[in-house]
């Protein structure tokens, strides 16, 4: 991400909320802090959907693509490996390792 990149998004973003919907928003806080701008993305978006507002979609996902990481799908937690059986010759030194 390019700090200029995601900085004038989120002035651009500011200045369209300001103008159109009369939220003040905070750019640096936007570039900097993810929390406040998935926040102020989903508001973006709420205000396009609800008041018609489809300009501001485009600075919204633009704004999201630039600060907010991408959540990749985690890897799926693989079980324990089970213990020894009780035939196995291994299972004797089960309960004495500590």
């Amino acid at each position: 991400m390019s700090q200029n990149d995601a900085f004038a998004a989120a002035a651009h973003l500011h200045v369209l909320l300001r103008r159109k919907t009369g939220r003040v928003t905070d750019t640096e806080w936007m570039v900097n802090n993810v929390e406040y701008a998935q926040a102020v993305v989903s508001f973006a978006r709420e205000r396009a959907r609800e008041d018609g507002l489809d300009e501001l979609l485009p600075l919204a996902e633009r704004l999201e693509s630039l600060v907010i990481p991408v959540r990749r799908p985690s890897a799926p937690v693989s079980a324990p490996a089970p213990l020894a059986a009780a035939g196995d010759p291994s299972a004797r030194y089960v309960g004495r390792l500590r």
